[in-house]
């Protein structure tokens, strides 16, 4: 059976009724907060501000019609500019490729109406009783009496894309395309909806759970930013998003405790912000809110001053999943550079990466493809995929790649602009940073997606960014096992793994069986515990709760925590374990 916790969650020591569940009872407390309002006033404005995704009929049917209000206004349609004068503004920059584009910068305020906006304002403001705002920045037609917040994660925004549930917020364009769905959603609305939320977290009166449909949880707000803060003081785990995938494997299944039924697993975000979500629990109700509620609610904490110093609010490191035991070969594919990412697409940094070969079936000679053969012209190599992609024909890429044969616990870092794919039957641990979209697919072995649909192929942009010098000789000096002792003593070894020199993350792997000490340094540390059964995280001084990690569970320690003690616990105790951590070079 699968020790792999799933579903981690970070139980809340909040003080006071804190959270409540289904409309009935949520909507009895705004009720209850209404009348107790209206007794000293004639008008009650509740606004329930609303991130894109959400499915607004059942909030229709299910709470504002509970609430029997004396006016209902949907700010989507009430206070902003069409659809069209929307779409036309954003869509250049959206652009016709089915992956990229560029980041949008507007904000809510950007894509108003004016006039529908002091419209609406006057018929809230004239209107006796209670009135409901509802829909994307409803707290910006009129200042709420009582702020709801209508949350939900990401992984759940694209399985409603999936499923044709939602549209894009504010396209005049349905797109059938899930690749261009999840790209207006990355490009434009969670930008804006994020850069809103950020700016109103302190506002919120209650928080609301809106990921299942028919089974919302609220919280309030005062709850949500306690939970927040108390995640933000210690060792917590997110809540991992498993993936289908044209390539994908079967070792998750197993190790994970995944659908057996399922025809493979391919990615796993296991630490994504951006995907992922977090399971606060306050007295036996757990509440399921977006990891990026706590990068933007509290970055400093989490991240350190120096890192929010380089990156602003985003969680710069990234740990997931690659599963192609008894599965296939990912795509050959190149990451930009960071000059070429910035000009092309406004991004301040690009993905450099690593590959930790967590598992792989060595009897069959698992390979990662990693740079180029030396000899290797550019103009034949892109000659080539240009054919293959063009006519049909084959491409050889052990022609053109290096192949490296890959055993358990090998490291391999693929700075920008170097050519790589892991082979089939490989169980990697992707160590990198952050902007995961922005990857140039050369050559994707003739297949087609898990939707019927050919795979996007981007040579053109390869062809940009390719470091063809990165060949053979080059490739095994600095790419493969750099591996440096930092300390050996009796019962634990800790070496430096990575990342290259022109990578901002380190990488450092322990080896242990006793008790390790460990601090922050000034960065979020990101760990996972790539052998052994199980682990304990505990504060020297107990300034936060002991966490309990399972095998190939990632983990994070937030700057805050400072120092921090790993040891071997449970059925590992005695037992040597490892861990590989990672941290933003400072």
């Amino acid at each position: 059976m699968s020790s792999y916790d799933r579903y981690p969650r970070t139980t809340v020591d909040y003080k006071g009724e804190a959270a409540y569940k289904g409309y009935e009872e949520i909507a009895e407390v705004l009720r209850e907060r209404s009348r107790s309002l209206l007794e000293t006033r004639e008008r009650v404005v509740v606004a329930i501000d609303c991130y894109p995704g959400m499915i607004y009929e059942e909030l229709e049917q299910e709470l504002t019609k509970r609430l029997d209000p004396s006016l209902s206004i949907f700010s989507d349609e009430e206070i902003f500019q069409s659809e069209e004068s929307i779409t036309s503004r954003i869509v250049g920059r959206i652009t016709d490729d089915r992956v990229f584009g560029q980041m949008c910068l507007e904000t809510y305020e950007d894509l108003i109406d004016e006039e529908k906006l002091r419209s609406a304002a006057i018929l809230a403001d004239t209107t006796k009783g209670l009135v409901i705002v509802y829909g994307a920045a409803a707290n910006i037609l009129v200042k709420p009496d009582i702020y709801v917040y209508a949350d939900l994660a990401r992984w759940e925004i694209q399985g409603r894309l999936r499923r044709n549930e939602i549209g894009s917020w504010k396209s005049s364009i349905w797109f059938d395309d899930i690749l261009q769905k999840y790209k207006w959603g990355y490009f434009f609305e969670w930008r804006v909806a994020d850069r809103h939320k950020k700016r109103h977290f302190e506002d919120f009166d209650f928080v609301l759970d809106t990921n299942k449909k028919g089974s919302p949880v609220m919280i309030t707000g005062d709850a949500f930013r306690y939970g927040l803060s108390k995640l933000a003081s210690g060792p917590f785990r997110l809540v991992p998003f498993f993936d289908p995938g044209v390539w994908g494997g079967q070792w998750m299944k197993k190790v994970c405790g995944l659908d057996e039924g399922e025809i493979n697993y391919a990615w796993c975000f296991d630490c994504v912000p951006e995907e992922n979500s977090i399971l606060l629990d306050f007295g036996g109700t757990t509440i399921e809110l977006p990891a990026m509620d706590l990068v933007l609610y509290e970055p400093v904490r989490l991240l350190g001053e120096r890192v929010v110093a380089r990156f602003g609010a985003e969680f710069p490191i990234r740990f997931d999943f690659l599963d192609t035991m008894d599965g296939q070969n990912l795509s050959l594919q190149v990451h930009p550079t960071v000059e070429y990412i910035q000009e092309k697409f406004g991004m301040h940094y690009t993905q450099e990466e690593s590959y930790y070969i967590l598992d792989a079936y060595e009897d069959r000679e698992p390979l990662v493809y990693l740079g180029l053969n030396t000899g290797t012209r550019k103009e034949e190599f892109f000659r080539e995929l240009e054919k293959a992609q063009g006519e049909g024909a084959n491409f050889l890429a052990e022609r053109f790649a290096n192949t490296i044969k890959v055993r358990k616990h090998d490291h391999l870092l693929i700075p920008p602009g170097t050519v790589h794919c892991s082979g089939r039957d490989t169980m990697v641990l992707e160590i990198s940073s952050t902007p995961f979209i922005f990857t140039f697919k050369l050559w994707d072995w003739g297949r087609l997606g898990t939707d019927g649909k050919p795979r996007p192929i981007n040579i053109s942009h390869g062809k940009e960014v390719v470091k063809i010098e990165r060949d053979t000789e080059w490739v095994e000096k600095n790419l493969i096992n750099r591996v440096t002792v930092l300390c050996e003593e009796e019962g634990w070894r800790s070496e430096r793994t990575g990342l290259h020199e022109l990578q901002f993350i380190e990488t450092v792997r322990d080896w242990f069986n006793r008790p390790v000490a460990h601090n922050t340094e000034g960065s979020v540390n990101v760990l996972n515990l790539v052998e052994g059964e199980e682990a304990i995280v505990e504060s020297p001084d107990g300034s936060f709760e002991p966490l309990i990690v399972h095998y190939a569970e990632t983990f994070v320690i937030p700057e805050a925590a400072g120092e921090y003690i790993i040891r071997p616990h449970g059925a590992s105790e005695g037992k040597e374990i490892t861990t590989i951590k990672a941290r933003v070079r400072i």
